[in-house]
């Protein structure tokens, strides 16, 4: 659990804040969207500001990026909304514009078409190598091309 102003939060805390947020915004996460907003929201913070969100890998798998404490945490919701009661954490306010950045910019989107986009970029890309897009892979998608990659979108 997050402690209040905590700057760079666990996987857990960024998942909990994403869900919290969406849900204030009246839509409910599916665990599908909630990896790629996670992975959205590591990715620009490393292009932007040079440092993860979570020390947590994302794993190259068929659907996008995955972070796998996240995923074995709500699996048993597969392709429904995550409907729990999760406390919304307290993070920096820093850390809050941030993350309600990505929202703002992705939130937007379905879960299909966040998983398309990740498809077409390179850290996905580039940690499936040449597995085909529909064979099962757990490489892992590296941290430093995905801060050079973001960063490169962002000129």
């Amino acid at each position: 659990m997050a402690y209040e102003g905590e700057k760079y939060p666990a996987s857990f805390t960024l998942a909990d804040y994403l869900i919290c947020e969406s849900r204030e915004r009246g839509e409910l996460l599916t665990p599908l969207k909630l990896q790629k907003l996670m992975y959205y929201a590591d990715a620009w913070h490393l292009a932007l500001y040079d440092e993860e969100i979570t020390a947590e890998q994302f794993q190259a798998w068929v659907h996008g990026p995955v972070a796998l404490s996240q995923y074995h945490r709500f699996k048993d919701y597969k392709w429904r909304a995550i409907d729990e009661e999760i406390e919304c954490p307290t993070l920096s306010d820093e850390m809050t514009q941030h993350l309600d950045e990505v929202i703002d910019v992705f939130g937007s989107e379905t879960a299909v078409s966040l998983e398309i986009m990740t498809h077409k970029e390179r850290p996905w890309l580039e940690a499936r190598g040449d597995i085909p897009e529909d064979e099962p892979c757990n490489n892992y998608i590296s941290k430093e091309v995905t801060k050079e990659f973001y960063r490169s979108v962002g000129d």
